[in-house]
């Protein structure tokens, strides 16, 4: 069975977690999209990895761990990700699709320039590349990972794109321009290290579909991040949706029976775009932010202070539809406790108009919260850690259940702390 495991919300929604929960109950795991601009973080007995590349299953052992054809391979932090997981014990089995594209360096450079080119009008990019990477793959002069064993073909066609790139480094970002032999050189190194690990993964996919393996999509980040159903243009350069797993991992679109959304008991986000739920006050934004997750809500990647809000249900709802979720995992319930009461979106203000349907990007700055207030367990006990659904004091389970009526979807896991262990089926 294939199952895939993505982001309702903007991101960060704790998918690292859910996917290295569940892959104790698969065969292959796969990142299908997206590249090291966001990170997984996830939390076992091996300790904790941040995970930006490599598939959330690679600490489980006889899992095999797959990067799809939709990825953006950055071959030197897969590597140093890779050498980061071995130097702590662990010896996954990964393979890279022999049709995935490769960040090249000047992918990164050029992604840096056009945010500083941007200034105040910039997309909050994490500058890996990402942009510059899709773009040059849909304007079909992006590397495929193959290309970089053929010597010959590979340096005629460097020196092609150069004449492209090298007029945009010169004339618009007044920079050097690239020397063909130097990224060459670079280039068939890559090649090298990442050779290993290349394998023809559409033949290994259809075989396994074929044996009734189960096999996990792990997405990145969320629905709000997909470059046609989100925020645009505050969005990712690469579906984000469930739909998009099986071109990613090139897997039958039929063949996916499960999706599972994620999302956190609250919201947050990185980088710009409309966040109609944000806590405007830095104060009690700053306490939610410190309180949630293992180590605050801080990127992954970036390091960077995420947005927060209270739960969206307007989005979410929204989300989980654009998913086709069949059930939702709720995380970070735990992190609620500390208020007196918990605040909740349950609609939109529109020009003086409620609505609970999600709008259009170019309405959402118009938009303002609709506040509904749930009791708190405060000074109920501590929920951190809880496995029993039924041991959670009345009003959490209250919340969730609220939640679950709002997004119109079965809420099957409840996370209660960012452990591997502290988890709810219901």
């Amino acid at each position: 069975m294939v199952t895939a495991i993505v982001g309702a919300n903007w991101g960060d929604e704790g998918k690292g977690k859910i996917t290295d929960l569940l892959a104790n109950d698969s065969d292959i795991v796969i990142r299908f999209q997206g590249g090291a601009n966001a990170g997984h973080t996830i939390i076992n007995e091996h300790g904790r990895f941040a995970l930006h590349l490599m598939p959330s299953g690679v600490c489980h052992e006889g899992i095999v761990n797959i990067i799809g054809n939709g990825v953006a391979l950055d071959i030197h932090k897969f590597i140093n990700e890779y050498n980061e997981i071995r130097s702590r014990g662990l010896n996954p089995t990964l393979m890279v699709s022999d049709r995935v594209q490769v960040i090249m360096p000047y992918h990164v450079d050029f992604d840096k320039y056009e945010e500083e080119r941007l200034g105040g009008k910039a997309f909050g990019s994490t500058k890996s590349g990402i942009a510059p990477f899709f773009s040059d793959k849909y304007a079909k002069i992006g590397f495929q990972v193959s290309e970089l064993f053929e010597p010959r073909a590979l340096k005629e066609k460097i020196a092609r794109v150069l004449e492209i790139k090298n007029a945009l480094l010169v004339n618009l970002y007044h920079k050097e321009p690239i020397d063909p032999e130097a990224l060459y050189s670079e280039m068939i190194l890559q090649g090298e290290l990442i050779k290993p690990f290349v394998a023809n993964v559409q033949s290994f996919l259809y075989d396994a579909v074929k044996a009734g393996k189960n096999i996990l999509l792990e997405g990145q980040l969320g629905t709000m991040k997909d470059p046609d159903m989100g925020i645009y243009p505050m969005v990712t350069s690469s579906s984000t949706l469930a739909g998009y797993g099986t071109v990613g991992a090139g897997i039958p679109p039929y063949e996916i029976k499960r999706i599972v959304a994620v999302t956190k008991a609250y919201s947050s986000s990185v980088g710009g775009g409309a966040f109609v739920s944000e806590i405007l006050d830095e104060s009690v934004a700053k306490e939610l932010r410190d309180r949630g997750g293992d180590k605050g809500e801080y990127g992954a990647t970036t390091g960077r202070p995420r947005r927060v809000g209270w739960f969206d249900c307007v989005a979410t709802r929204y989300g989980v539809r654009l998913q086709g979720a069949t059930d939702v995992a709720l995380t970070n319930l735990d992190v609620l406790g500390y208020l007196d009461r918990i605040p909740v979106c349950t609609g939109y203000e529109i020009n003086g108009e409620i609505t609970k349907d999600f709008p259009n990007p170019t309405k959402l700055d118009s938009c303002k919260p609709v506040i509904e207030y749930l009791p708190s367990w405060k000074g109920r006990g501590e929920i951190r850690g809880l496995t029993d659904y039924s041991k959670l004091p009345q009003e959490a389970r209250d919340y969730v259940e609220f939640v679950e009526k709002e997004i119109g979807v079965h809420i099957s896991i409840v996370s209660t702390g960012p452990k591997r262990e502290e988890i709810i089926y219901r």
